[in-house]
């Protein structure tokens, strides 16, 4: 039996989708989760996946907002920039200096923006029956269940494949242990810009979500294609 690569039990997320669909209230949710999911044992290189990225007024799902949103489907060998997408929102929490120094959003770039619950249908039409990819998962799952449920009075749950905790292991196979240690050598940073280094992918002008969904789409197709078989089946790696 092919062994899981993460920790935690595989979800059954088809079965779960399906579970949702029948309980879901609102109509964009009852749309997304009517979606046919792909089946755990899908192999990877048969399946569409849909990259996404937002950037937000901070890192505390509780407190800050989505301010843009980046999505751009791919396979392991093809990157569809012709059908991306990209959404800038005005949040209900206000810009903080910090997060204006990072993603160079600022207060006139919202200023005519729509809110968030003037674009969740076709936000939700773009993830409807996709594996997404993300580079660290609390960010996409927690702000986009949280904003969905200050409006809608729901929140969403997906399956996701997360790059950085994906680039993690990796590290911690080649570089981790008792004897790297002792000769020195240990893990390497798994931020996006550092991880595609190193699997000599260009370097993109950061925090911006388009360009950090396209991104992390090809940051997979490295990882599978250096790291892992790519009939594996999609169980092994979604959480």
């Amino acid at each position: 039996m092919m062994k899981r690569l993460f920790q935690t039990p595989s979800i059954d997320w088809t079965t779960r989708h399906a579970n949702k669909q029948a309980s879901a209230i609102h109509p964009f949710l009852k749309a997304f989760y009517s979606a046919p999911l792909v089946t755990g044992d899908m192999p990877l290189d048969e399946i569409e996946f849909v990259a996404m990225d937002f950037e937000t007024t901070g890192l505390n799902a509780k407190k800050d907002g989505i301010i843009t949103i980046g999505l751009v489907p791919f396979t392991l060998n093809r990157v569809y920039i012709n059908r991306a997408q990209h959404w800038t929102v005005r949040p209900r929490q206000k810009l903080n200096e910090q997060s204006v120094v990072i993603h160079n959003i600022t207060h006139n770039d919202i200023l005519d923006a729509p809110d968030l619950s003037e674009v969740i249908e076709p936000v939700l039409a773009a993830l409807a029956g996709r594996v997404v990819v993300v580079h660290y998962r609390r960010i996409e799952r927690e702000f986009l269940d949280r904003a969905l449920k200050a409006r809608i009075k729901e929140g969403i749950e997906f399956p996701v494949i997360d790059t950085l905790e994906l680039e993690a292991q990796i590290q911690q196979r080649l570089n981790g242990g008792f004897w790297n240690k002792l000769k020195g050598k240990k893990p390497q940073s798994v931020r996006l810009a550092q991880a595609r280094k190193r699997y000599g992918l260009p370097a993109y002008t950061p925090h911006h979500a388009l360009t950090d969904a396209i991104a992390t789409a090809e940051l997979l197709q490295a990882q599978i294609a250096y790291h892992y078989d790519a009939k594996k089946p999609i169980k092994d790696f979604w959480l």
